[in-house]
């Protein structure tokens, strides 16, 4: 079994006679990965659609670790993720929004921010695009 701590390995496969792939990573169940017409049959989720997937679920998965450490009770956590495409080529994301909901009867928004300072110094993801991409945070904490 391989340790993915240190080694990643994926496999992608074309399905179709245009853009339609499916994607795994061993050990989890495989992904469409498409693109929109009329180069792709939008069957799947595009390059990017996955892109916003994987920083918000880096940055998710860091905010839990050490809200938990800290103590704080996550009733509820939800992020939306919205990213603005350049519109020359290559049409990379310029600025992503992450729109983070927290139910949490002993978290304040100060606690959040200060957080956030340690999620980004954590997600690796986050770390990759940084200095290509605004990542724009937006939190809203119920208790």
């Amino acid at each position: 079994m391989i340790d993915k701590s240190k080694q990643l390995t994926a496999s992608l496969n074309l399905v179709n006679d245009r853009l339609l792939f499916e994607g795994q990573v061993e050990g989890n169940s495989p992904i469409a990965i498409d693109y929109i017409p009329p180069f792709g049959d939008n069957l799947g989720y595009t390059s990017l659609e996955l892109m916003l997937l994987s920083l918000s679920s880096c940055v998710g998965s860091a905010f839990l670790v050490f809200l938990r450490k800290q103590g704080k009770i996550i009733e509820r956590f939800s992020i939306k993720s919205d990213g603005t495409r350049r519109q020359t080529h290559p049409t990379a994301l310029e600025e992503i929004h992450l729109y983070i909901e927290i139910k949490s009867p002993n978290l304040t928004s100060a606690e959040f921010e200060k957080t956030l300072a340690q999620v980004e110094s954590a997600c690796p993801v986050w770390y990759m695009i940084k200095d290509k991409t605004k990542v724009i945070f937006h939190h809203q904490i119920a208790s």
